[in-house]
């Protein structure tokens, strides 16, 4: 089997052979073309989900699905030219949701824009030295599960509350809504097809099954989609313009923007870094010391992408999980990212299918990748109260706060305290208090 691909490799053109290095990777032109398709089917749900969660916030959806698909080209064909590797990159679920419910709504998406502009210039600034390494050590592995884990039930909230499953209410502040109006039981058909496909492991479940909600919606009796006004369109400049090149920086140094930008950070910087040695290890590229080669390229790639990202006028760019599906598949350089880019392009070119998708189809989507992200509580160590104790208060406080950035500062917080009096095995480094003592501020002065 591998003597045919490197037959197939060195058959490949001169300059992808010198680029991407398809015969030391063992791999070969169809490989990394089928590894590129299954990635994108397992992600394209992205370009649907995120433009109906930032018009929350009040952004214009088609300019967000046009900046949407630029930021995953840009980041993705960063990732495949600068690091060879075969990571997508899109805006990311959890950072979308922060975007739009704790930050745009304290300085209005323009300004929202700006942070994430300048949350990435810092970035790059980390990625090109050592600092960044240092960073993520620094940080015990209960609360980088727990920041997951906690954005995992944030975004299954926001899921359940935009298919008017859960419902607010003035006596127990959350309810069951009504599950026998039309918006409930298209969400709810949603959920169920999401749901089995995924048990299923069928590539792409979460597309299809905002596909599937979709044309439930149409049915007589419950008529919950949207206008439909076609399928492909030529992307329209005055829609990209209603949201690219819109930052704010009036509001950007303000103690209270600080807070929400370094929370941005912080998301990204263990989001990325937990999904790049997640997926390396499946794909086999760490080293035998643990490390990934190239690292440095492959986060400066996704710090590219979150500055071209806000730009274009979307939340913070990031590396997709969903890459593992295309690594599975055999998927092992930067090839398998160009195929994607492509992929995108000709998403491009369907913008009229955004309106017409209503959030009752996309907010299974949310509630299923709250599932996934949910696992991560597995490594936190609950028999240790003093890891249990501030992962638990990250974790609730996300949802219960409807804020990112309050569960990332009470548990920071916590953790400095109660590891600095206890001097448990634990400690609580320089790092975590200056963090911890910046959150204060941020908590005192918001």
């Amino acid at each position: 089997m591998s003597t045919n691909k490197n037959v197939v490799a060195k058959s490949s053109p001169a300059w992808i052979e010198k680029q991407f290095r398809l015969t030391e990777n063992k791999t070969d032109i169809r490989t990394e073309i089928m590894a590129g398709i299954t990635t994108f089917l397992t992600m394209v749900y992205i370009i649907f989900v995120n433009p109906d969660l930032l018009s929350i916030a009040g952004m214009p959806k088609e300019g967000v699905f046009i900046a949407t698909i630029l930021a995953s080209i840009v980041g993705t064909a960063a990732m495949a030219l600068m690091a060879n590797y075969p990571f997508a990159l899109a805006p990311g679920m959890g950072l979308n949701a922060f975007f739009a419910f704790s930050v745009a709504s304290v300085v209005g998406w323009q300004g929202a824009l700006a942070l994430v502009f300048l949350e990435g210039i810092l970035f790059i600034i980390l990625s090109a030295t050592n600092f960044r390494t240092l960073l993520i050590n620094s940080i015990p592995m209960s609360l980088k599960a727990a920041i997951s884990a906690g954005i995992g039930l944030f975004i299954a909230l926001i899921g359940f509350s935009n298919s008017e499953i859960v419902v607010a209410d003035p006596a127990t502040f959350v309810a069951l809504g009504d599950l026998s109006s039309p918006v409930a039981i298209t969400a709810i058909f949603g959920l169920l097809v999401a749901a089995v496909l995924y048990a299923l492991k069928v590539k792409g479940a979460l597309l299809f099954s905002i596909i599937a909600a979709t044309i439930f919606g149409m049915l007589p009796g419950i008529d919950v989609t949207g206008h439909f006004s076609g399928i492909m369109a030529i992307p329209s400049w005055d829609s990209f313009l209603s949201t690219a090149f819109k930052l704010d920086f009036s509001q950007a140094f303000k103690m209270g923007s600080i807070g929400l930008m370094l929370s941005l950070f912080m998301v990204d910087l263990f989001d990325t870094a937990g999904t790049l040695v997640g997926v390396s290890t499946q794909a086999g590229y760490l080293d035998e010391k643990g490390e990934l080669p190239r690292s440095g390229s492959a986060f400066m790639a996704d710090a590219i992408a979150t500055v071209a990202g806000a730009l274009f006028g979307t939340s913070t760019t990031t590396t997709f999980v969903e890459s593992a599906s295309g690594v599975a598949e055999g998927g092992r350089t930067g090839l398998t990212g160009i195929v994607i880019c492509v992929l995108f392009v000709i998403a491009l070119f369907f913008s009229p299918l955004v309106g017409l998708v209503p959030s009752a189809a996309t907010a299974p989507a949310l509630i299923v990748v709250g599932v996934l992200m949910m696992q991560n509580v597995l490594k936190i160590d609950w028999s240790d109260f003093t890891q249990a104790f501030p992962a638990f208060l990250t974790i609730v406080a996300m949802p219960f706060t409807y804020s990112i950035a309050n569960g990332i500062g009470l548990g920071f917080i916590s953790y400095a305290v109660i590891n600095t009096v206890v001097k448990s095995k634990n400690k609580s480094n320089w790092i975590i208090n200056v963090l911890a003592a910046i959150f204060a501020v941020y908590f005192i002065f918001i």
